[in-house]
């Protein structure tokens, strides 16, 4: 077998239709673009999201609030939850790090403390956020928190 010697597999191609070249073809005259109208000419290019003159999607669907940009999203943790946490974990502290190794948040998550429910436990935290009434009950509890940013 030599370079100059290969060619594809028989029928694995085939000649294009020759479009515009003259009735016999089957082919000609409007070169099965139909008549005339920018889709029949050269450098035609639709509008984006263009329906045909129906109502664009983007116009028939109402709209309904906005998304504030400067919103802060945290994952929340109530104090109910904490013990169980620490338990199945073993935590003696509650930081971003500890909970993003054992896949309990993202990366990049920030952590709110929500005073939701008993903690039984002496536990120090390292967290974003965190209500007053969760801070007073953990520190009630013999805990520790210090609020990062």
């Amino acid at each position: 077998m030599q370079l100059h010697t290969l060619k594809p597999a028989k029928g694995a191609t085939h000649k294009d239709k020759r479009l515009g070249r003259g009735e016999a073809s089957g082919k000609g005259g409007t070169s099965t673009k139909g008549n005339k109208g920018g889709q029949s000419r050269a450098g035609y290019k639709s509008k984006k999201a263009h329906e045909g003159g129906q109502m664009p999607i983007q116009r028939r669907i109402p709209k309904r609030g906005f998304k504030n940009i400067n919103r802060v999203e945290y994952k929340v943790f109530n104090l109910g939850n904490i013990d169980h946490l620490a338990e199945k974990y073993n935590f003696t502290e509650i930081t971003p790090e500890n909970l993003y190794i054992n896949g309990l948040i993202s990366q990049n998550d920030r952590i709110k403390i929500l005073a939701n429910g008993e903690i039984k436990g002496k536990y120090s935290f390292r967290v974003n956020a965190m209500s007053e009434k969760a801070k007073s009950t953990i520190e009630a509890a013999g805990g520790t928190v210090e609020i990062v940013k």
